[in-house]
């Protein structure tokens, strides 16, 4: 599944995020601060995604959030789209 994630309130712009088997494949940040949303992206790749959700949820940086807050705010509304009805 791939989702693409019009972010709010960080330096990045839209997350693009691949998820197989709720596992994160890739991550790519449009946008931001590109040597720490490239590490970020490299620390969840692998990563399954409820993990990840609990490891960034909450990180803020400027105001209330943050890149790591936003993908984490991603993963949650794939989680809430891949669900049945």
């Amino acid at each position: 599944m791939k989702v693409s994630y019009n972010t709010s309130g960080s330096c990045a712009s839209r997350i693009e995020i691949e998820i197989e088997d709720g596992v994160i494949v890739a991550t790519k940040f449009v946008d931001g601060c590109a040597g720490n949303t490239q590490a970020v992206a490299a620390l969840v790749r692998g990563m399954e995604v409820g993990e990840a959700i609990r490891r960034l949820k909450g990180i803020a940086c400027q105001g209330d959030t943050s890149c790591p807050d936003q993908l984490a705010r991603a993963l949650e509304q794939s989680q809430c789209t891949t669900r049945p009805s």
